[in-house]
């Protein structure tokens, strides 16, 4: 009798915006050891920042640079657990239909996911049959943890609670915070070049108390990591995820994300320090948890990506524009409360030509 094919492993790469899922990725697809990955990126937003930068190092192109079909499949309609139905299903067909070509899934889910719906997708019959969750990677931004972004354990928030009437409900943040750790099996703490031993210390000791005692906490900068300690877990997670409770569990409908705005930002060639300049006085004066883009510059034949996290920006340039674009600069800026039109005045000051 013919033996059932092996079912193809899927490691979910989960955490807060800008929390380094995208590194990570990075360096699991460069350091893979001849395994054959598949990868889902997964974003908020209107524009595929993420995707692109994934394939400006090379992953899911060919030689030549051009996108190669059924390598990298990207959502943008908001978290796979609010599209699973339109989008995750087909693609996870897809996939299931090339399993003798794939030894393993990457998945990174938007920074505003919550893993565990997105877990319970692995029972439904046809994928289970195929597919497992090897583990639910969570990905902690150690910095911007140490700097109190996130309240800590619901004791200490309910306290505060109880002690200030204004403080009526945790913030949805927190809530996210610890919904990704409630469906982790793994916990990396990024960034941590970016702190001093204590700051690191304090973060550990919060993200323990929220996590089973089995789940390990492991750290690294640049999402530098041994690929052996992050593949080939065998945690199965779809088969205990309805143990692992969060915040979420009781609502009678599937979640959503009103609390956070996407706001989508298209200007020409622009003046560098003056766009990070605007970009940083908008962070000081609006909610702004997490800007990525690509900007266009004058005179530089390559592209430069920015990314914040909070008032935390980082650039480089990651390839030179191709002859068949147009260079531009394209921003998406996610918060709450935005205001498009005030965030695209602002931002038009830094414009060195009008649009068109």
């Amino acid at each position: 009798m013919t033996q059932p094919s092996p079912k193809i492993p899927a490691t979910i790469v989960t955490g807060f915006l800008g929390s380094g899922k995208t590194t990570l990725l990075r360096h699991l697809l460069q350091n893979a050891g001849g395994r054959r990955i598949a990868v889902i990126v997964n974003e908020f937003g209107e524009l595929g920042i993420d995707g692109d930068i994934l394939r400006g190092c090379g992953i899911g192109c060919d030689e030549d640079g051009a996108p190669q079909e059924g390598q990298l499949y990207e959502l943008a309609n908001g978290c796979v657990c609010c599209t699973v139905q339109e989008e995750f299903y087909p693609v996870m067909r897809q996939l299931i239909e090339r399993r003798a070509d794939i030894d393993h899934i990457l998945i990174e889910t938007s920074g505003l996911a919550l893993p565990k719906p997105l877990v319970q997708a692995f029972n439904w019959p046809e994928i289970k049959n195929a597919c497992t969750v090897d583990a639910v990677i969570t990905l902690v931004d150690v910095p911007a943890t140490a700097a109190g972004q996130f309240a800590a354990n619901p004791e200490a928030v309910n306290e505060q609670r109880l002690a200030d009437p204004n403080l009526d409900h945790e913030s949805p943040l927190h809530e996210l915070f610890e919904d990704q750790l409630s469906a982790t099996d793994l916990v990396v703490l990024s960034k941590t070049d970016l702190v001093d031993d204590k700051a690191r210390a304090d973060v550990e000791t919060l993200v323990r108390a929220e996590i089973p005692p089995q789940v390990k906490i492991v750290a690294t900068s640049q999402g530098k990591l041994d690929v052996e300690l992050l593949l080939g877990l065998n945690r199965a997670a779809e088969d205990n995820i309805h143990q692992r409770t969060s915040h979420h569990d009781n609502e009678d409908e599937d979640h959503d994300h009103d609390e956070f705005d996407s706001v989508v930002v298209q200007l020409p060639v622009v003046d560098k320090q003056k766009l990070l300049d605007t970009l940083q006085q908008l962070v000081r004066d609006h909610t702004i948890f997490r800007v990525k883009g690509f900007v266009a510059l004058a005179d530089k034949p390559m592209r430069l990506l920015v990314q914040g996290v909070g008032n935390r920006f980082e650039s480089y340039f990651d390839r030179r524009w191709r002859t068949d674009e147009t260079p531009a600069t394209q921003l998406v800026l996610i918060g709450q409360d935005l205001q498009a039109v005030a965030l695209q005045s602002a931002l038009q000051q830094a414009a060195l030509a009008d649009i068109g």
